[in-house]
């Protein structure tokens, strides 16, 4: 097995933040792709565009990544999950037109995942919760309200517990119902703590199921499908060689807040002498000079991002011990994580449903 560290994400904003520390010389040379960044309330949008050019650089598919981000959506108050899901919505209806895809086009909603194991729960625990009306327009024509499309949706499990790969198996269901476009909930895997279960991600390149914890599996996008593929997703795992660094970098903020706060010369400051009590949020702008990180962290302080990932992995690794972790609290966060999610959905796949009458199709 290559014991080669590799930085396991699906979030195209951490892949380009991964190029740029690889190559802080091109910071500002990012050809191929296109940022924009918004801030509403407390939620941070970003828009990444990615070409093939770009493609090549980050290891993404091309297409438009959307992330929304917040630390607010871990404290699961309901007023702000309903403000998240709406601009979600607000965000999936302009990348379904943005493909032109007509109102009343046919929709198929793959939720990946294995229920039984809460951190890899959204996608099924997302379908159960979403307004699922297909059958209507078969069955029943004419008790179909206004302004609604035909949805259908299903759970193709794990091939762990199925024996089947599961693309194989979305394959068959779109060859078999035939959407005219395909959306796809799946658990993601981030490199930095910071965004486990505070980011949702959309995108236009369809998925690859399981690589952000390298376990690839057979693409699912319009390539393969011949339909557009569009993936929602959370990320809801890290894993231990990431929540180390983090906790490295931290310790060197903290110690920079310090020093900054208390305006001492680093050579005068040591850990004894410092505050641990309770801390405004730490910023990256808080990370001391490399003369600094090496007095207090020795080489290690020494070392750049890849580096010290490298390092962590090489002593981790044999043990057994770069495991993936998720917080403690995921239950609860999986659930109102689905209902944000699908709340999002219903209001952007459908005209009928608002902010206002969301909660009734839940």
């Amino acid at each position: 097995m290559d014991n080669e560290y590799r930085l396991r994400t699906d979030l195209a904003v951490e892949a380009k933040e991964m190029f740029v520390e690889k190559n802080p010389e091109k910071e500002h040379e990012l050809d191929g792709i296109i940022i924009r960044e918004f801030q509403e309330n407390d939620v941070k949008l970003t828009r990444v565009e990615i070409d093939e050019e770009g493609s090549k650089r980050v290891g993404k598919s091309p297409g438009e990544y959307i992330t929304l981000e917040s630390q607010k959506l871990r404290e699961l108050k309901s007023d702000f999950m309903n403000q998240i899901s709406t601009m979600m919505a607000k965000e999936l209806s302009r990348l379904i037109q943005k493909h032109n895809i007509p109102n009343d086009a046919r929709c198929l909603i793959v939720g990946l995942g294995n229920e039984y194991i809460t951190p890899d729960a959204l996608g099924p625990r997302t379908v159960n919760k979403t307004y699922v009306n297909a059958h209507l327009f078969k069955l029943h024509p004419d008790s179909v309200e206004e302004g609604v499309r035909p949805i259908a949706a299903f759970t193709p499990g794990v091939m762990g517990m199925t024996g089947i790969e599961t693309s194989d198996m979305i394959f068959g269901v779109t060859k078999q119902s035939q959407p005219d476009f395909i959306i796809v909930i799946d658990a993601l895997a981030a490199r930095s703590i910071n965004r486990v279960n505070a980011t949702i991600q959309m995108s236009d390149t369809g998925i690859h199921p399981g690589s952000g914890v390298g376990n690839n599996r057979k693409e699912v996008s319009e390539a393969t499908l011949n339909v557009p593929v569009f993936s929602i997703g959370v990320p809801t795992v890290v894993d231990a060689v990431t929540i180390t660094s983090d906790t490295i970098d931290y310790m060197l903020k903290h110690f920079g807040r310090e020093i900054s706060e208390q305006g001492r010369a680093s050579k005068a400051l040591t850990p004894a002498g410092m505050s641990f009590g309770k801390r405004k949020l730490l910023k990256p702008e808080d990370l001391p000079d490399e003369e600094t990180r090496k007095k207090f962290m020795g080489v290690i302080g020494s070392l750049g991002e890849e580096e010290k990932r490298q390092l962590i992995q090489e002593v981790l690794h044999p043990i057994g011990h770069n495991l993936m972790v998720t917080p403690k609290e995921v239950d609860e966060v999986i659930e109102e994580l689905s209902k944000v999610i699908a709340n999002g959905l219903n209001q952007g796949l459908h005209a009928s449903i608002d902010e206002q009458n969301a909660k009734d199709y839940l």
